[in-house]
């Protein structure tokens, strides 16, 4: 169902990372923590591109996230469809 969008590398330091929303590296300590409670854009992105990137299993994303793969796939979509302005939720009905 998905697709490894990215390739995965080390830094210096041996850490995996993909390439983030931002255009920076991303690895798994520069997610945001488990216990997020509020989703703004950058984070549902840095997600996003962790599973993409083969930081994270889908199956891992949605365990510690306490996702549903509904929510995460409709996060995907947006941002494959509209991009990461397609990720505010106060605009949601704008890019239905």
């Amino acid at each position: 169902m998905l697709q490894q969008q990215q390739q995965t590398r080390t830094n210096s330091r041996g850490e995996v990372y993909v390439i983030g929303p931002t255009g920076a590296p991303l690895t798994i300590n520069d997610l945001p923590p488990a216990n997020t409670g509020r989703w703004v854009i950058r984070r549902k992105a840095e997600v996003v591109a962790a599973v993409r990137g083969g930081l994270l299993s889908l199956d891992q994303a949605l365990e510690r996230y306490s996702l549903t793969a509904e929510e995460f796939l409709a996060w995907q979509r947006s941002i494959e469809r509209h991009g990461l302005a397609g990720l505010r939720t106060t605009r949601l009905q704008q890019y239905r």
